[in-house]
């Protein structure tokens, strides 16, 4: 689905993404795990089309199409969705009415007829169910007044609404208790299926015991430099990532 090749990208001059090379195939979860400051979420957000960053080198092949040539809006179109680490409020604009839009400029770039308001409706209604949403919360400004577990909830809310081919998801457990974490994964779980991929960062194993991801990978100063099953993430969470730190420096010196 996404192979990608090379990258480097930088913010405000200052290089963060050194060279990743990774490919996310249809029907796989890929964690991406590391310290901070590794590059976690810059990669997230590059692929997102985040213009605040600036790609240097590299090449991203995203369904047989050079990714990093479209527009963000295209991107998002093509089914390219990003859950933020940090949700935004769009005061003003209803949930429903943000995602009825968002849904309808899909399906125009598919050459398909803007959904029904009944479709939508019971597709509102579906969708919600399996996170155990408050209806109430539809009707709401985008992340207006939401707690920061609400916040993460509606962003897999539009996720499973507009069933993007790529999810990348941005320390979706950021903040969450262990209630929300649980409803959020059950959310991410209901929308795997084998046409679709996620690219899933996170600091700590915990969500991966409840979403359970086909590859880990570790980025350290932009690199990755480890991958593995989900054993891996055990293995740092018992270990942390030092261990790791001095393996890549036995082998830069090697």
């Amino acid at each position: 689905m996404i192979k990608i090749k090379n990258l480097h990208a930088n913010i405000d001059g200052k290089e963060i993404l050194k060279g990743i090379d990774l490919e996310v195939k249809a029907g796989e979860v890929h964690a991406i795990m590391g310290p901070n400051g590794s590059g976690k979420s810059t990669l997230a957000n590059v692929l997102a089309g985040n213009e605040n960053f600036e790609v240097t080198e590299g090449e991203v092949i995203y369904e047989g199409k050079e990714l990093l040539e479209m527009d963000p809006d295209v991107r998002a179109r093509e089914g390219v969705f990003l859950a933020f680490q940090y949700p935004i409020e769009i005061p003003g604009i209803t949930n429903a009415t943000f995602l009825k839009t968002a849904l309808n400029e899909i399906r125009k770039h598919k050459g398909e007829e803007e959904i029904t308001a009944k479709g939508f409706l019971d597709l509102m209604k579906q969708k919600a169910s399996i996170l155990g949403m408050d209806p109430a919360m539809i009707s709401r400004a985008v992340n207006v007044g939401f707690s920061g577990g609400e916040k993460k909830k509606n962003e897999i809310f539009q996720m499973l609404m507009l069933n993007p081919k790529l999810a990348l998801l941005d320390e979706t457990d950021s903040g969450l208790d262990i209630d929300a974490l649980k409803v959020v994964s059950e959310g991410v779980n209901a929308f795997r299926n084998d046409k679709n991929a996620v690219l899933l960062v996170t600091h700590y194993q915990r969500l991966l015991n409840y979403i359970v991801p086909d590859y880990v990978h570790v980025l350290y100063k932009g690199r990755i430099i480890k991958s593995g099953g989900k054993d891996l993430a055990l293995e740092l969470e018992e270990k942390g990532y030092d261990w790791i730190k001095d393996e890549q420096l036995e082998t830069e010196s090697a």
